[in-house]
């Protein structure tokens, strides 16, 4: 009988669970499917489906190479894994464990029916270190390092397939131009990979924060590890290897390199535990605080918001579905703070904006960044401050933001200052800054001097925080619940 091999956020053979697995029941139909309901989700872009398409015909040359056909359909996935059923005589179902948004995690109990209907044997395994029903953080840590030490997998030899052809597969989502986006691809995501351990990553632990460094200096990797051109386990293991080799700042900044692929780990385990807070804010009394200005939220959108750093970084990230994570995070909290724009509107929009996008981390970050997670420090970035700290030169900015060309280099992250602003063909900002920021500050820690805000808050604490130690490790044991050392948001999981 027939095993079916569904791919979804797992598109190599190497170091795959599931294709070892599949492997040992018999023969194979590896199967991807293009859903078109899934790409009409607000949450996806073209940039995403061009990324995601390069890596499964990729994945098909991988398969192709042990002597396996890859199926490609176009259609639900039910559907797909029906006719497919009467088809090849399909008696049992493999995938991967996915950590997805609020559409997918509906489509797999949708699968999960039909496999109940049908007779199929359904089976999911895990291919990082975030654990499915887990019952609390104490002891995760240990769990998910076991797992990435473990060897990776070999691909299997001598496979048996079946071979149910591809189809055509349109564009099912608007298409955005995006001139330097990232490749998909095993291929192009072990290049990237080889390229930061030689040569590019010594120096990233100094400059992931810099806009104009970071696009170098950081490994690049996020999207081939959202979806699974790469693995996380393999490229832990390089980074190791690699990390044996040298000293230094080298050796810091690979060091960096691996609490940043623990802390990818960390925050999907986060989506995985609690999945609603892809729509609801995790400390519930944030809920209604913010609203949805739309002028404000598009002028955001299109940096035109008349803060030159913050129109910078996201005309930068339209250009190349990537920024670093420390502007990500400023991106987050000016719509958030100072603008008081709902997360879940702005949050959308960086979704589509990134190449990279993963649910599992992108939804606890932003909830993080907006300050309605009840446990995490309030942030409030001066984006003045990180312009002049982070873009000191003003190359960045003037790149990005051509209308300012004249602008004197004292006044260019406040050109409002400037004696010839009224010429400039740049609007001025939409918000008062010091106002914007001090209405929000009064806001957020209003609510937090509230008791019941307290008792929430702990909840939170025992269910997500990570269990650290003062230098920043992941612990395991139960006292470090009392005080929880929360994440600096400069140690990003997508400073890749």
């Amino acid at each position: 009988m027939t095993t079916l091999l569904w791919f979804k956020r797992d598109l190599r053979v190497s170091d795959h669970p599931a294709l070892v697995f599949a492997a040992q029941q018999g023969p194979i139909l590896p199967l991807f499917v293009f859903e078109p309901e899934y790409w009409a989700q607000p949450d996806m872009s073209g940039r995403q489906f061009e990324f995601l398409r390069e890596s499964v015909f990729d994945l098909a040359a991988q398969l192709k190479a042990v002597g396996l056909e890859l199926a490609v359909r176009v259609g639900a996935v039910p559907q797909v894994l029906e006719e497919l059923r009467l088809a090849h005589g399909v008696t049992s179902l493999v995938s991967h464990e996915e950590t997805g948004n609020g559409w997918t995690y509906a489509r797999d109990r949708d699968v999960a029916d039909w496999a109940r209907g049908q007779g199929v044997i359904w089976t999911e395994l895990a291919q990082s270190g975030v654990v499915r029903r887990l019952n609390g953080r104490d002891g995760w840590a240990a769990t998910r390092n076991r797992f990435v030490a473990q060897p990776q997998l070999e691909v299997p030899r001598d496979l048996v397939g079946v071979d149910a052809g591809q189809v055509d597969v349109p564009l099912l989502t608007r298409s955005d131009y995006c001139p330097k986006r990232q490749i998909g691809g095993r291929e192009h995501g072990l290049s990237v990979l080889g390229s930061f351990l030689t040569h590019r990553g010594e120096t990233y632990r100094r400059d992931m924060s810099s806009p104009l460094a970071a696009e170098q200096a950081c490994s690049r990797l996020s999207p081939y590890l959202a979806y699974g051109c790469l693995s996380g386990r393999e490229a832990a293991q390089a980074g190791a290897a690699r990390q044996g080799e040298v000293a230094g700042g080298w050796s810091a900044s690979l060091k960096s390199f691996q609490s940043r692929l623990a802390w990818r780990d960390h925050f999907m385990q986060k989506l995985e535990d609690e999945p609603a807070l892809e729509h609801h804010c995790l400390h519930p009394a944030y809920e209604g605080l913010r609203g949805d200005d739309t002028a404000r939220r598009e002028a955001w959108e299109k940096g035109e918001t008349g803060l030159p750093f913050v129109d910078a970084c996201m005309r930068y990230l339209g250009a190349s579905g990537w920024i670093n994570f420390r502007m990500r995070a400023m991106l987050m909290a000016v719509a958030s703070y100072h603008l008081w724009l709902d997360w879940r509107a702005t949050g959308l929009h960086l979704a589509r904006e990134f190449t990279d996008f993963e649910p599992g981390i992108h939804w606890p970050q932003v909830q993080m960044q907006s300050g309605t997670t009840g446990m995490n420090t309030v942030r409030i970035y001066n984006p003045i401050k990180q312009g002049l700290d982070q873009d000191p030169t003003g190359c960045f900015t003037r790149r990005w933001v051509p209308e300012l060309e004249e602008v004197p280099d004292i006044y260019l992250q406040e050109p409002w200052k400037w004696d010839g602003a009224a010429r400039l063909k740049y609007p001025a900002p939409v918000v008062d800054m010091a106002a914007a920021a001090r209405f929000a500050r009064e806001q957020i820690y209003g609510l937090r001097k509230n008791a019941g805000h307290r008792r929430e808050a702990a909840r939170v604490i025992d269910k997500h925080a990570s269990r650290k130690d003062p230098q920043g490790h992941f612990v395991n044991d139960r006292a470090s619940r009392k005080k929880p050392k929360q994440k600096d948001p400069r140690q990003g999981a997508f400073d890749f």
